[in-house]
């Protein structure tokens, strides 16, 4: 008899052991055998790649992914979402709890991830047509039904309290249109004073990653889960530095908390100002 309860998938399938059906005997991910096929033999990007589109990239794919991933392995402190991880090291959380406040911080509109599915929306609305791009984000600002995200406040991709285009946007756009074969890349970079002067508002690392998404042939769906993923390294080392160095050293708390009595008191320490 045939159970009712089961996932269908056109991603994965498996082959169970003869003696455990809940050990795996051999693993396929769209069809290629992962322990018999890629591992050893694939790299992580070109792996990661092939689950998500269902074929390994080409030669500029692979390239192109694999500089994109270096790009925002670590954002660096100034991040929101790697701000968000340290709180959490310094704060004593556990390992999954840094992640998941650098998901959370790192998931929103201004510099996270959705910013950047709405970066590649733009994309195949807009393509090279700055004059569309201008509507459309106006669009956008203007007609938006709230759901769970609010209206964007500024043009996607752009930093709207920014005074001149970073370095580091620079650097990056500049080596990622280098190593693409398609056109999104290219196109932002010859364009990318246009767009600045159209938005009133410099280019930001969510405009050049929304534009390689593109390039890539990802959907706005599964450039915002990339995205996630891509900075999580970065979150990950600055949470465990952070809590090896501990909250003394922590900006606006360590200088901030005086303990005026035993930690232990009643079990429940009282500090300068604070009742806890």
């Amino acid at each position: 008899m045939t159970s009712k309860n089961v996932y269908h998938t056109s991603i994965w399938e498996e082959e169970a052991e003869a003696d455990n059906p809940f050990a795996t005997k051999a693993a396929y991910c769209h069809g290629y055998d992962v322990y018999g096929d890629l591992l050893g033999k694939a790299s992580w990007v070109q792996y990661l790649f092939m689950m998500f589109k269902g074929h390994k990239p080409s030669a500029f794919q692979a390239s192109l992914l694999e500089n994109l991933a270096v790009a925002f392995a670590n954002c660096g402190p100034r991040d929101h979402s790697v701000r968000a991880a340290m709180n959490g090291g310094v704060g004593g959380s556990v390992a999954a709890g840094s992640l998941m406040a650098a998901l959370a911080v790192g998931a929103g509109q201004y510099g996270g991830a959705h910013e950047v599915y709405h970066c590649v929306s733009l994309w195949n609305i807009c393509g090279q047509d700055v004059e569309s791009w201008a509507r459309s984000v106006t669009d956008m600002q203007e007609n938006h039904q709230e759901d769970i995200w609010l209206a964007m406040e500024h043009a996607p991709g752009f930093d709207p309290n920014g005074v001149s285009c970073p370095g580091i946007v620079l650097d990056t756009l500049n080596i990622l249109a280098e190593s693409s074969e398609a056109a999104s890349l290219k196109w932002l970079k010859e364009n990318c004073k246009v767009l600045e002067e159209t938005f009133k508002c410099p280019l930001a690392l969510t405009g050049v990653a929304g534009a390689a998404f593109h390039d890539l042939g990802f959907t706005a769906q599964e450039a915002e889960m990339l995205f996630l993923i891509f900075r999580l390294p970065g979150a990950a080392v600055h949470a465990l530095e952070q809590q090896k160095l501990g909250w003394k050293k922590f900006p606006f708390v360590g200088d901030m908390i005086h303990l005026e009595n035993d930690p232990g008191f009643m079990g429940m320490p009282q500090i300068k100002g604070v009742n806890l």
